[in-house]
């Protein structure tokens, strides 16, 4: 088997980045994963939360956002309000809450349609790994490189690694599916 390390290289990153989506997905249940992109303006660097204060999961459907230093509350309900998380929070002058509403039949669906999308985009790119993988092997056989018969291997283990990785991708988008649709 020759060195396909670029193509499953892509497919990998693929994979870890629908892992990144999925964990900001709010599925009812309190992730502090979703505050990973919110930023503050901290002396006037953009900066994440979870760096100017203790984030904690006291309770299945609640966030508190502690932080280190008082003056930063009103910055961090401002960034949260902003955002897209679509929480408003509860700022009671020492912490901030965030309540997660229970999930409603109807936001589940839409919750697993999102999903379902996402798994069918990551898909899309592994499946543009396996063409521009192949591809290369193509030109090479081309350039007379490489045989039609080391082509026609690569072909196949280019092939195997895309199943692989493909259902790598349905069972995470399943699980993720059962977990939204449980909660």
């Amino acid at each position: 088997m020759s060195d396909y390390s670029k193509i499953e290289e892509k497919m990998k990153k693929t994979v870890e980045s629908l892992e990144t989506t999925y964990s900001e997905i709010r599925a009812g249940r309190a992730n502090p994963a979703i505050l990973n992109k919110v930023k503050i303006d901290y002396y006037g660097v953009p900066t994440p939360i979870s760096q100017v204060a203790g984030i904690s999961v006291p309770e299945a459907r609640l966030i508190v956002i502690q932080p280190w230093d008082a003056s930063v509350l009103k910055e961090i309900e401002k960034a949260i309000l902003t955002s897209d998380i679509g929480i408003n929070p509860n700022n009671d002058g020492k912490v901030i809450r965030l309540s997660f509403p229970e999930l409603n039949e109807e936001r589940r669906k839409e919750i697993v349609k999102d999903v379902k999308k996402y798994a069918e985009e990551s898909k899309v790119a592994i499946r543009n790994a396996r063409r521009d993988g192949i591809d290369e092997y193509k030109a090479m056989q081309k350039d007379n490189a490489i045989s039609e018969d080391e082509l026609r291997d690569a072909e196949a283990d280019i092939q195997k690694l895309t199943d692989k990785y493909v259902a790598e991708i349905d069972k995470i988008a399943a699980d993720k599916e059962k977990e939204v649709m449980s909660v």
